[in-house]
């Protein structure tokens, strides 16, 4: 996934960061309302999370704003701001899942993956494709039974083109998925994950159209 996270508290912010990018997405880190509406403008995000309290106005606008503008894109409020009517401002506002601050890095994770799970369409964390066993919520693959291990990157691979079931994904799609806008990536590092996840999980499980991208085999 490609995440847009706005939190101007710099611990926390770097921590998050380091959090989503352990998990295999992009993340692109603005502090402010105005740099969020920037980077927007400029990349389509899977996921936001949101802080409400912002050196240039207050996220709860700015989630309105979006919300009335027919954005919508899942969100997720981090605030330090705890009593039930902030919560539930938040979430009639159209916030996705509200976190108070101090939270536990884990738990965001697996607040993240049941959000995008339930904008995909399909909120069950198993998922049974030919003979794997894929738990979403886990991060886990059998293949057969036995256990498969995934690096960060092909597991973010695999999830997007999971999420996707029978749509082609370009590599430059993949590559937004994967990597922030600062990160130097090579021009075979979508192939070289692809090829390596086809030696782990099969060799026909992801389709190639030259020259188009990738999807994920449904048969």
């Amino acid at each position: 996934m490609r995440i847009l996270l706005i939190e101007d508290d710099s611990v926390l912010g770097a921590a998050v960061r380091d959090q989503i990018v352990g998990d295999g997405h992009s993340v692109d880190w603005v502090t402010r309302i105005d740099a969020a509406r920037d980077a927007m403008a400029g990349a389509a995000y899977d996921l936001i999370l949101l802080d409400l309290m912002l050196p240039d106005g207050r996220g709860i606008v700015f989630l309105r704003a979006l919300r009335a503008a027919g954005d919508v894109t899942p969100i997720i409020i981090l605030t330090a701001l705890d009593q039930v009517t902030d919560r539930i401002e938040g979430l009639t506002a159209g916030a996705d899942d509200y976190v108070v601050k101090p939270f536990d890095l884990d738990e965001l994770s697996a607040r993240i993956g049941s959000v995008a799970r339930r904008y995909s369409g399909n909120p069950n964390p198993i998922v049974r494709l030919r003979s794997l066993d894929i738990d979403l919520a886990r991060r886990s693959v059998r293949r057969d039974g036995k256990a498969v291990q995934l690096t960060a990157r092909e597991w973010a691979l695999l999830e997007a083109l999971l999420t996707r079931p029978g749509q082609l994904l370009s590599k430059a799609q993949l590559e937004e998925k994967l990597y922030d806008f600062d990160a130097e990536v090579e021009s075979n590092t979508i192939e070289v994950h692809v090829s390596r996840l086809r030696k782990k999980l099969g060799t026909d499980l992801i389709e190639t159209e030259r020259g188009l991208g990738y999807r994920l085999a449904q048969t």
